[in-house]
């Protein structure tokens, strides 16, 4: 299949704000959780489920800061278990939820619109090219790769075709989707390999409140990225010495990249005292934290081009540009 990205970012940010009120009805997160009858607890309609290796692998990395959990309200309550109050899905008695990328806001002016807007912006997305840090390498999920082909597969709109619906243009070039397409994982096949499930409900009391607020906590964030780490395909257990092991590197990558919360309650300027991350911490943090500050402050929205400071400055992968991609596509064309 073939998509036009240049310009849009549809799927790696929430549009919705940029549509007058009530003239376009999106689901929220039914296309990516391939189950329409559940509502998810957060507000993010383009939430991406990572796999447990991917999880593994940010852990790693030291990236776990760009990482979120996101859970489900139950159909009744025979299959949920109750939490701050609320009905939440789960499997055999344990939240189950998925793991995905945060979306801090950012200046962005995607489909061509001459202003910037304060939009939900995938953490990985350079607000200036709209285009991805990571993709093609090691961080990149191939979830997101596989987007709009599992979509397409679900006999669902995808985004490209909603984006065409709102803004016009062409997006979704070609929708053929391969016979051999893998990695959609729905029902049991999910369990421990994409859907995750939380041994103690107990652990997530105020959780879902705050996931709900969207204002989840390095600890919320860390206690699901252990769980899900922790995970073995095709069961709803978890090995307690993974869990350990992967709730401490969080913590520790998490921490070790984030700003001092001192310093900012006391005025000091964001990324002040040099790249805003510890020699072991990574960029995402400390980006994250001076995205959300700025949108905060005031009411002005930015040149998309300060992310040079907030996330090229710390250390971000620098995307490169859409010349560079049609000249690629081009010689590739050329080739054949």
């Amino acid at each position: 299949m073939e998509v036009n990205c240049e310009g849009c970012a549809g799927c790696c940010l929430d549009w919705r704000p940029l549509l007058e009120e009530g003239t376009y009805d999106r689901d929220r997160g039914s296309i990516r959780d391939g189950d329409g009858d559940q509502d998810p607890i957060d507000d993010d309609p383009t939430f991406v489920a990572l796999t447990r290796e991917t999880v593994r692998t940010y852990l790693e990395q030291g990236v776990a800061d760009a990482l979120t959990p996101r859970l489900w309200h139950a159909r009744d309550e025979r299959e949920g278990v109750e939490i701050d109050g609320r009905q939440v899905a789960a499997v055999a008695g344990r939240p189950v939820f998925f793991v995905g990328l945060r979306k801090p806001p950012k200046p962005v002016a995607p489909f061509d619109l001459e202003e910037p807007s304060w939009l939900a912006t995938c953490v990985f997305l350079d607000p200036t090219t709209l285009q991805c840090r990571v993709y093609g390498g090691e961080l990149f999920p191939e979830e997101c790769g596989a987007y709009p082909a599992h979509t397409l597969t679900l006999e669902a709109q995808t985004e490209c075709e909603r984006v065409e619906e709102a803004f016009g243009g062409d997006r979704l070039l070609e929708s053929a989707v391969a016979e051999d397409l893998d990695g959609l994982l729905l029902g049991d096949t999910a369990i421990g390999e994409k859907l995750f499930c939380h041994p103690r409900p107990a652990a997530l009391e105020g959780v879902i409140d705050r996931l709900a607020a969207g204002v989840s906590t390095t600890e919320d964030r860390a206690e699901a990225i252990a769980v899900a780490a922790a995970s073995s395909p095709g069961t709803v257990a978890i090995s307690e010495s993974h869990y350990d092991r992967a709730k401490a590197r969080a913590l520790e990558t998490m921490r070790d990249g984030v700003a001092d919360e001192d310093e900012s309650a006391s005025g000091g300027e964001p990324g002040a005292s040099g790249d805003g991350a510890s020699e072991n911490g990574s960029w995402v943090g400390p980006a994250i934290d001076e995205w959300r500050r700025r949108a905060e402050a005031d009411g002005t929205v930015p040149d998309p081009e300060v992310a040079s400071d907030i996330e090229d400055g710390r250390g971000a992968p620098a995307t490169p540009g859409w010349d560079t991609v049609r000249e690629e596509n081009h010689r590739g064309e050329k080739r054949r």
